[in-house]
């Protein structure tokens, strides 16, 4: 009666391997005759109430099938296998006779790429850069910095605090301070980075960038200034470029200047960009104060320097003549494209 069973799945089991067109119905199969719940699995279970004198024929013949079973199933899979791999293969021939498909190519932000120019203009200047963290202390960003305790950026209006003591940097002098506390004259750095104030609008934004300026050494004067100001707008715009310096006030450099260049666009007869005056303004600079270099630890009888700082969303409306800063974080696509 066994051998009768055995013989039974042994056809039938043949016969389903051999019409199984794929690995989906091959697997099918063989969950039908080897699965927890398949017929050879049934019939196993069913050695039990087998009489004790034949068990073990009976147990021979159940496993000797059983491994012709999975045999043959193993055989059969990679048969299959091998088919379906080269029916793959096949279909993805590839003709080398056919033109290449068009690729639309990615490029860098106008936001990287205005960054990148001016960290390369003065690195070739001679500047090394400097970088710091963007969460920092009140006394890095303001104390050391010469700015009062009532100064209006100082107010939570103007800055993003933490708590009483630790905020989000308001601009990347505070990087300056750390500096000049661990290194000593001569210093020539830039500090480019993020930097966080409550704004928002066309020319504002919560969150921007900067790039700071800073030089220490002896006998240096506002004309040093001018002169790499001047060699920056020239290389970063045009030789044709000019600059102007108007006097201003920053807590923490006096003198104080804004910095104002020449209109690219106009060439300075006045224009929609520049609002008819022929010169754009693009940062601000001065003199170290000495009560800044004295805060640090820097002799300022023996030393004197100056600092710059402008915005890199600044600059970018300024060299592409974009008119609303918010352009430049919506990722429209459409505006992207125009600077590749």
């Amino acid at each position: 009666m066994l051998e009768k069973e055995i013989s039974s799945i042994r056809r039938e089991c043949a016969a389903a391997i051999s019409e199984a067109a794929n690995s989906q119905k091959l697997g099918e199969a063989k969950v039908r005759f080897l699965g927890k719940s398949g017929a050879l699995t049934l019939l196993l279970r069913e050695l039990k109430n087998v009489p004790p004198a034949e068990k073990p024929a009976a147990g021979k013949l159940l496993n000797d099938i059983r491994a012709e079973l999975e045999a043959a199933f193993a055989m059969a899979e990679e048969n299959l296998a091998k088919k379906e791999r080269e029916l793959r293969i096949a279909k993805e021939t590839l003709d080398v006779t056919l033109s290449k498909p068009y690729t639309e190519y990615g490029a860098l932000h106008p936001l990287s790429v205005v960054k990148n120019d001016i960290i390369n203009i003065f690195t070739g200047m001679g500047f090394e850069i400097k970088d710091g963290p963007e969460i920092d202390y009140e006394y890095y960003n303001f104390t050391a910095l010469n700015i009062p305790a009532d100064h209006p950026s100082r107010d939570s209006a103007d800055t993003f605090y933490i708590n009483d003591k630790i905020l989000l940097r308001t601009q990347t002098s505070a990087v300056q301070v750390h500096v000049m506390e661990t290194q000593k004259p001569p210093i020539r750095i830039i500090c480019p980075g993020k930097v966080y104030r409550p704004d928002d609008d066309a020319t504002h934004s919560p969150m921007f960038q900067q790039v700071e300026g800073l030089v220490i050494d002896e006998h240096v004067t506002l004309s040093d200034l001018t002169g790499i100001l001047l060699e920056f707008a020239k290389k970063f715009f045009s030789q044709e470029t000019k600059i102007r310096l108007r006097p201003s006030f920053f807590p923490f450099t006096e003198p104080s200047v804004e910095v104002d260049l020449s209109c690219a666009m106009c060439g300075g007869k006045g224009c929609r960009l520049c609002k008819g005056t022929g010169w754009i303004e693009l940062l601000g600079a001065g003199v170290v104060n000495p009560a800044v270099l004295e805060c640090s630890g820097i002799d300022s009888k023996k030393y004197s320097g100056f600092a710059f700082g402008m915005g890199v969303e600044r600059a970018t409306m300024i060299r592409y003549g974009i008119p609303d800063m918010r352009l430049l974080f919506d990722n429209d696509i459409r505006i992207l494209r125009q600077f590749r």
